[in-house]
């Protein structure tokens, strides 16, 4: 777990937006998009395969053919969009710890509260409003 969360610490963290955009959790999703716009999911595609910004596939498996290393810690992506509603989906990136607790995936967006940060990235998001709205819009796409 130690060396999920050190690697995870590696990404470089989003540009800076501060403070993040308000949300509200409603049950276990988050409903309206954080930038009340849709996401667009090419580019989200391209945001979970990178190992440097989404650092999704250290964990997660998926559609990713030209990935040929990918993780088996978390549920494949694969057939996302036939598990978790559009909310659901952007509530566990922004912070899994509040559909999970005690998950090892970081809050992508959450800057407060949090624990074994490198002080060069505290208080900042490893994801933007933009680039979350991106990834869920790709990952609403992931059916079986």
């Amino acid at each position: 777990m130690f060396a999920v969360l050190a690697v995870a610490s590696l990404a470089l963290p989003a540009a800076a937006e501060t403070p993040p955009r308000p949300y509200q959790v409603v049950g276990d999703a988050i409903p309206r998009s954080l930038t009340g716009s849709p996401g667009d999911p090419r580019r989200g595609r391209r945001i979970v395969a990178d190992r440097q910004t989404g650092l999704c596939l250290l964990c997660h498996s998926g559609p990713f053919p030209e990935q040929p290393l990918q993780g088996n810690l978390a549920p494949s992506l694969a057939g996302a969009a036939d598990r978790w509603s559009v909310g659901q989906l952007r509530l566990r990136i922004v912070d899994a710890g509040l559909a999970s607790p005690g998950t090892i995936m970081p809050s992508y967006y959450r800057t407060q509260g949090l624990v074994q940060v490198a002080p060069a990235f505290a208080g900042q998001q490893i994801l933007t409003a933009e680039q979350i709205e991106d990834v869920v819009a790709y990952l609403a796409t992931l059916r079986q």
